[in-house]
């Protein structure tokens, strides 16, 4: 960045990293809650799962109409704009007693999700210089996991007090404060060189989104599907260690205890992986990341208590803390300056792609063979995306 002062992550802490730790706290007051408020407005046990389920649509199909609203209204109102409609989202969850109105808003949840979280990235790519990059990201997705795991608790002392309307509550109040926060944001300015090269480029057509896929369709479908593997894996481990701690018959709030410690796991290791993606290189973490995962999900079939799933669990939670910020850091660094958010939103959403993807293939495995089988072949697939990142990451990462 220009100007004479070095460049510390910490001068821009607050405005870049403060939003995502209350949209994080937001969404995790009321995540847990979703399914319940569901049920008490008389769905059935499966239309409660299809309402949660309908969160991660909304995000999967509102990526690409998000690379448009941050190219069209920058990023730092892009930010503004889906905090507040979430806030909004959460207030229609807490004041409907419609099943039908409950749902729409849950799917405007997903839809805040794939705005907010594509504009953080761009906003980041551009304003942090990229031998610091890794490490914001890193401390991005870090902040963002710092608020989903405190969000739950503030939940928990809101409804003793006030009852599950108390939860939606501290989500809106986190999603207001984040909106300002995010307000306040300085504008991005671009360095001379950059003026000049997008001067100089203004002259040509000016990127598409059909022109982006076509310009990097050897990288979507290379680097892409490693990506995807490795979102598939991600969303996958959320749902193996409470379903394995069922099927050994541990009470739910032993499995709650051991999911939790994993995540906790998670938040402690986010920084120093991102300093080593940043002075090693990408693979250095992106690789360890997915054989560290891989391996106590093949183990994971042969625990038998709750100290074996403990430790199987914390490990998994060690390789995705190690990786936090992966995905957004390789895709910053092969986003293009002209048309980034198109870039971005393809990239997520091959992201979203492999997440919603990864539980659906659990759930087919444990329904034709056993969880078990399911929960191995899931470690199988960390492997291979360890081997599809390590093929396609550049042993010097490029600064696009």
């Amino acid at each position: 960045m220009p100007g004479s002062t070095p460049f510390t992550l910490r001068s821009i802490a607050v405005s870049a990293f403060g939003p995502s730790l209350l949209f994080g706290l937001g969404e995790g007051a009321i995540l847990p809650v979703i399914p319940l408020s569901a049920r008490t407005m008389g769905g059935s046990v499966s239309m409660a799962a299809l309402i949660v389920t309908l969160i991660g649509v909304g995000s999967l199909i509102s990526n690409i109409p998000a690379s448009l609203i941050t190219m069209h209204r920058g990023e730092r109102w892009a930010i503004v704009a889906a905090a507040v409609w979430c806030a909004l989202a959460m207030t229609l969850c807490a004041w409907t007693d419609h099943l039908g109105l409950f749902a729409l808003g849950a799917f405007m949840i997903g839809m805040s999700q794939a705005v907010f979280s594509l504009a953080r990235q761009s906003y980041l790519t551009e304003a942090v210089p990229p031998e610091f990059r890794a490490r914001a990201m890193s401390t991005l997705g870090g902040a963002m996991r710092v608020g989903l795991f405190i969000g739950p608790f503030v939940a928990a002392a809101a409804i003793h007090r006030w009852g599950i309307a108390g939860a939606y509550g501290v989500g809106v109040g986190a999603l207001i404060v984040a909106a300002a926060v995010a307000a306040r944001m300085p504008d991005l300015e671009a360095s001379p060189a950059t003026d000049a090269a997008a001067s100089d480029t203004l002259s040509a057509a000016r990127p598409t989104l059909g022109s982006t896929v076509r310009d990097h369709h050897r990288l979507f479908i290379t680097l892409g599907i490693g990506v995807m593997l490795v979102s598939a894996v991600r969303a996958t481990r959320q749902a193996v260690i409470p379903l394995w701690a069922d099927h050994l018959a541990l009470a739910p709030s032993v499995a709650a205890l051991i999911y939790g410690l994993a995540g906790g796991v998670e938040l402690l290791v986010f920084y120093p992986a991102g300093k080593v993606m940043d002075q090693k290189g990408r693979r250095w973490v992106a690789v360890p990341s997915m054989l560290i995962m891989g391996l106590p999900l093949m183990l994971m079939p042969f625990t038998h208590s709750a100290t074996t799933l403990l430790l199987a669990a914390a490990v998994i939670g060690f390789g995705n803390g190690i990786g936090s910020g992966m995905v957004m850091t390789l895709g910053a660094d092969h986003s293009p300056r002209l048309g980034r958010a198109h870039f971005l939103g393809v990239w997520r959403l091959m992201s979203d792609i492999g997440s919603s993807c990864g539980p659906a293939l659990l759930s087919f495995l444990a329904a034709t063979l056993s969880l078990g089988a399911g929960i191995a072949v899931t470690g199988l697939i960390a492997f291979a995306a360890a081997a599809q990142l390590a093929y396609w990451i550049p042993r010097a990462h490029a600064d696009d």
